[in-house]
């Protein structure tokens, strides 16, 4: 009997770029990143497939018109091989396999090899989506994010995950794998509505929480100006939240996740849950906001949490528009247990060994805890409940 073992390193370079009008046709940011790579011959021409989420495309008329004109004008060296493809995003896209494959198809009928490029345009469901395709079809095409909410440039869209959902649970298929880069256009923020612009928000949130005080201290401050979604404090908002989230992945030691620990998952077990019982009505960022301040206050229960630190990033969330309780916090299955309890199984399946839940000891220091107490989750809940009765004025009856 005899064995081989090496230990095998890999390294990669993760690209992330901000910028404005990427479409201009003097915005070279995208042909430099296309052209960027040595050619495997001289004849060489990089194939570019460009799918682009259906509502961008909507809201924004002359963005197909535009793309199209951008590479024929940028066209030496670079195939744009069809028209735009526009496909439904939303969380809808990721409910289904055959999305995957109509991209892999794509793929295959216009020959994109691992030297060509599949670009996304959208927010970070169809991301999510396009990005499974690039990385399962010939093992791996280079993959270009253009990400169109502040919730995908500033947290997912600069990640290395891929994914859809299946068997009602998010994210259950999947791979990791990096981006050839992330262009982050600010200039196509400006078609979203007020639930979208917000969302992403709420990750800038969560990694300043668990990373950063000073970060967290400056939304504090801005909070009002971020609230009335001014141009200035969102664009810092998302280029810190953007780093905070990419050193993490570079620098945490554990990119793929190898282990059970995922900080940058604050607040998403419940919220992860909560998407899926809503279907889908809540937002991703809605449901993190919710997740995050029933942590906050199970973490204050457990008296890991000073009462100051939890009441400041209540009021946070709060002032930036988040409702902190949802309907769904309160549905209960046949037994009388409550649903979103059961996201902590899933959550701790999902993470494939012990459960390990990210908690907070002050605003900046976050931590590991391997277990959850469902009498102080279920505190949490009926305070979330009495906090939203008395800011909407109603009479809440807790417990019932």
């Amino acid at each position: 009997m005899s064995s081989l073992e090496r230990i095998v390193t890999v390294e990669w370079r993760h690209q992330i770029h901000f910028t404005q009008k990427v479409f201009d046709r003097g915005n070279e940011l995208l042909i430099r990143v296309l052209r960027g790579q040595p050619i495997p011959r001289p004849d060489h021409r990089a194939k570019v497939l460009l799918v682009i989420d259906e509502s961008l495309a909507t809201a924004r008329p002359d963005m197909v018109q535009a793309i199209e004109e951008y590479f024929r004008i940028h066209r030496h060296g670079i195939d744009l091989v069809c028209p735009p493809v526009l496909m439904v995003g939303g969380e809808s896209v990721k409910n289904a396999y055959f999305r995957v494959s109509e991209v892999h198809a794509l793929i295959d009928r216009h020959h994109i090899d691992r030297h060509g490029y599949v670009v996304a345009v959208g927010g970070g469901a169809i991301l999510d989506m396009v990005g499974l395709a690039a990385a399962t079809a010939h093992r791996g095409v280079r993959h270009i994010r253009i990400p169109t909410t502040t919730l995908a440039q500033a947290d997912s869209g600069v990640g290395v995950k891929n994914g859809i959902n299946a068997f009602g649970k998010k994210n259950f298929i999947g791979s990791f794998a990096p981006p050839f880069a992330v262009i982050n256009d600010f200039d196509l923020l400006a078609s979203l509505g007020p639930r979208d612009k917000r969302s992403g928000f709420v990750e800038a949130v969560k990694v300043a929480c668990i990373r950063d005080a000073e970060f967290f201290g400056w939304l504090e401050q801005q909070a009002p100006a971020l609230a009335r979604f001014e141009s200035g404090p969102m664009k810092r908002l998302i280029h810190r939240s953007a780093e905070l989230h990419v050193d993490h992945i570079v620098n945490g030691g554990d990119p793929f996740e190898m282990g059970s620990a995922r900080p940058l998952d604050f607040g998403h077990w419940a919220a992860h849950k909560l998407e899926q019982l809503s279907e889908y009505r809540l937002r991703h960022g809605e449901a993190v906001a919710v997740g995050i301040a029933l942590d906050v206050l199970y973490a204050r229960l457990r008296g890991f949490l000073a009462a100051s630190d939890a009441e400041r990033i209540l009021v946070l969330l709060e002032t930036l528009g988040f409702d902190l309780f949802t309907q769904e916090l309160l549905q209960e299955d046949d037994s009388g247990q409550l649903k979103v309890l059961v996201g902590l199984e899933e959550f701790r399946e999902h993470l494939g060994g012990e459960l390990c839940i990210t908690l907070l000891r002050s605003i900046g220091e976050g931590f590991e805890v391997h277990d959850m107490e469902p009498p102080l989750v279920l505190r949490a809940i009926a305070e979330l409940r009495t906090r939203h009765g008395q800011r909407s004025g109603t009479v809440v009856r807790v417990g019932t």
